[in-house]
């Protein structure tokens, strides 16, 4: 049996979609961390998107466009505390929690984002 990327497993782009959709309907309504999604809110629905196929084990989508993702980086320009970690991983909690998955599918999912969440923390304020 071939193995299937954990972005596949999840429906592919279809569950993405439905996954950004529902994370961004959280993030740009959140309290604390709406502040750092000010820009073109179409836009960062795609480049999530984008990044999480290739970040999922999809095709390269998003380094086809913006070449390597180098997130860390790009999220310097903004102060990220813990406290926006632990808000926008809730946020993506919420959002997985919504897809028509098995439980272990979803646990599996949203395991990916903590370590990342945590590594564009760069203010300790």
């Amino acid at each position: 049996m071939e193995h299937q990327t954990l972005y596949e497993r999840i429906g592919g782009d279809a569950a993405l979609r439905q996954l950004t959709d529902k994370f961004y309907d959280l993030v740009f309504n959140h309290e604390l961390i709406s502040r750092l999604f000010k820009t073109d809110k179409d836009l960062i629905k795609e480049k999530q998107r984008l990044f999480l196929t290739q970040f999922l084990g999809g095709p390269q989508l998003y380094s086809e466009v913006y070449g390597h993702p180098m997130m860390r980086a790009r999220h310097m320009p903004h102060t990220i505390t813990e406290d926006d970690a632990v808000a926008w991983l809730q946020c993506m909690a919420s959002a997985v929690e919504s897809l028509s998955l098995p439980e272990e599918l979803k646990n599996e999912l949203f395991d990916r984002f903590p370590r990342t969440a945590s590594f564009m923390v760069n203010s300790g304020d």
